[in-house]
Formats: C-alpha cells, structure tokens, sequence
C-alpha cells in the first residue's frame, strides 16, 4: 500500500479521471481525427500513427499504455483493479451491445476510410490550385481577351 501521506498529496482517484479522459479522447481522435486532416494536413500522418496503434491494440500486438496506467493509478489510488480493457467496461455492453463489435469496428473503419479519402482529394485540390496560381501570376495560363490584344497592338 502506498504511504498515506503521500496520497494525500497525489490524488490518484483524480489521475484515473484524467486517464479516462484521455481515452475517450484518444478513441474519438482515433474515429474522427481524419476530418482534422481537412484542414491541417500535416495531420493526417499523426492520425495514420493514431490508426496503427489503434489496430495494433485491437489485434492484441501491443498493450495501451493509458490501460496500463489506469490499471497503475487505481491500485496506487486504494481501488480494486479491473480485469477488462477500457472499450470492454466503458463501451461495449453500454453504448452498443457485445454482439455487434464487429460492425461497430468495421464503422469506424469506414469513416476514417471516408476522412482519408477526402483528405487526399483536399489535398489534389490545393495542389491544383496552387500550380494555376504559379500559373496566373506567371501569365501562363490565363488566356489573352480579343480587348487586350488590340490594345496591345494600337500601343
């Protein structure tokens, strides 16, 4: 057991809040982070990085660091600690039943699929842009007017 006097100081009951803060946050950056991507596009390889880990932890590769903290601060807090993973206690069985965890997974996996689609058309767009904008200003692309080369002639 940790000394009592040092508990008082740290609150760890408070830590675990926090954690679980941070996982519902990682979960909806994991889900949603791609449409970030829209408008910052150095975004997209942070959320690459977020998706790779997601499914690492998903395949059973790796452990989540937030678990293994959770489950650290709620025996430094006093709590007994949980046998199950954060998505096992905190969402399945409390915001879709266990039986549909697949096509729950396969949801996610379609609208990250639908943020790095757009992302990807985004950023054809801005490029095209740009290059007709280099374009414009070089006098490349931008057609001459019946006006314009009369003038130009009559100078």
């Amino acid at each position: 057991m940790a000394n009592p006097a040092y508990c008082r100081w740290v609150r760890y009951d408070w830590l675990v809040t926090v954690i679980l803060a941070l996982h519902f946050g990682y979960l909806a950056y994991l889900v949603l982070g791609g449409f970030l991507a829209w408008r910052w596009p150095t975004a997209f390889f942070v959320h690459v990085f977020a998706c790779v880990w997601g499914v690492l932890i998903v395949l059973s590769l790796v452990d989540c660091p937030l678990t293994f903290a959770e489950h650290w601060a709620r025996k430094k807090a006093g709590q007994t600690p949980t046998t199950a993973g954060f998505i096992d206690r905190y969402l399945t069985n409390a915001m879709y039943p266990a039986e549909y965890v697949e096509e729950i997974r396969l949801a996610i996996a379609l609208v990250v699929l639908v943020s790095w689609v757009g992302t990807f058309v985004l950023w054809r767009r801005r490029r095209v842009a740009r290059a007709s904008a280099k374009g414009v200003q070089a006098g490349d692309t931008q057609p001459i007017d019946a006006d314009r080369s009369e003038r130009a002639a009559t100078v």
